[in-house]
């Protein structure tokens, strides 16, 4: 079981989990996401995991949510960037289908689908897979987000992403990749080295709201900005991947290496202050993915 505890100096919740402790660290020889591991079907494409050391559980009365593990694939050494394209077509649909349920559940209040890759990220399963949080509150950045939003909406009676996009497709300088319905780029206000966000041309806000060829395109331009990862040192980038749904909907990447043999650390500065301090210029970062 959780517990939620609110920290009265950031006015936001804290989420008590001693039990996750316990969460096995990279197995080398057992994985339970493999088939034949005796807790997945014997055969699948992808798959709804339920976590076993949830942060949040409808079971759990002060800490009611969800918390999935989405496995990409059963091949257990498969890189995210070496899934074939119908592959991650399946990972987006299932992603649909999971966060429009647990968007519909009163008890949720946000839902967030992430990846977290490499052991630089705290990985503790090398397995292809990334995760679904069902959360009892909305989160600090998503309320962050949604203020700056609907402050934007009431001063200039648009949308502010939709705005993002125009200036960086004006600009062009740090669009890496476009295809009929996403524009991939790396921001002007990026915080991580080599960050890149994936915008919806269209003004969509969920998963659920797009077409069959969106979601393609979607998969495509995931995988496409994956295999770029990658080539970017010829080595796996640990990096964090992040939806957001309900305003604007747009993928963000958060690598943490700078260069070849440097990771990028949130330190004193960045964690304490939630300042960032930018250690590659944003220009520089979209020319070197943008050659890949």
């Amino acid at each position: 079981m959780s517990e939620l505890r609110w920290h009265p100096l950031l006015q936001q919740w804290v989420i008590v989990s001693a039990h996750r402790q316990d969460r096995p660290q990279m197995p080398e020889d057992w994985c339970p996401f493999c088939p034949g591991s005796g807790r997945v079907p014997e055969e699948y494409d992808v798959y709804l995991y339920p976590n076993d050391f949830p942060a949040f559980s409808f079971d759990d009365p002060d800490a009611p949510g969800a918390c999935d593990v989405v496995l990409y694939s059963p091949k257990h050494d498969l890189l995210p960037s070496e899934l074939p394209l119908e592959q991650w077509e399946k990972v987006v649909g299932l992603w649909t289908r999971r966060s429009g349920e647990l968007a519909r559940d009163a008890r949720v209040r946000y839902v967030m689908i992430f990846e977290n890759t490499g052991e630089a990220v705290g990985v503790t399963m090398p397995h292809p897979h990334g995760q679904i949080y069902g959360f009892p509150f909305v989160p600090p950045r998503a309320g962050r987000e949604r203020a700056a939003a609907a402050h934007f909406r009431s001063r200039e009676h648009r949308c502010l992403y939709c705005k993002v996009l125009e200036d960086e497709q004006r600009e062009g300088r740090r669009i890496i990749a476009e295809n009929a319905f996403f524009v991939t780029f790396v921001p002007y206000f990026a915080r991580f080295p080599y960050e890149t966000q994936i915008y919806s041309r269209r003004h969509a806000g969920r998963l659920d709201q797009f077409t069959t060829a969106e979601a393609s395109e979607l998969a495509a331009a995931i995988l496409a900005i994956r295999k770029k990862y990658d080539a970017l040192f010829a080595r796996p980038m640990p990096l964090m991947m992040v939806l957001h749904q309900e305003e604007h909907f747009y993928v963000e990447f958060l690598p943490l290496r700078r260069a070849a043999a440097k990771l990028k650390y949130l330190a004193a500065v960045e964690s304490s202050s939630w300042t960032f301090l930018e250690d590659v210029v944003p220009e520089k970062a979209a020319e070197a993915l943008k050659k890949l």
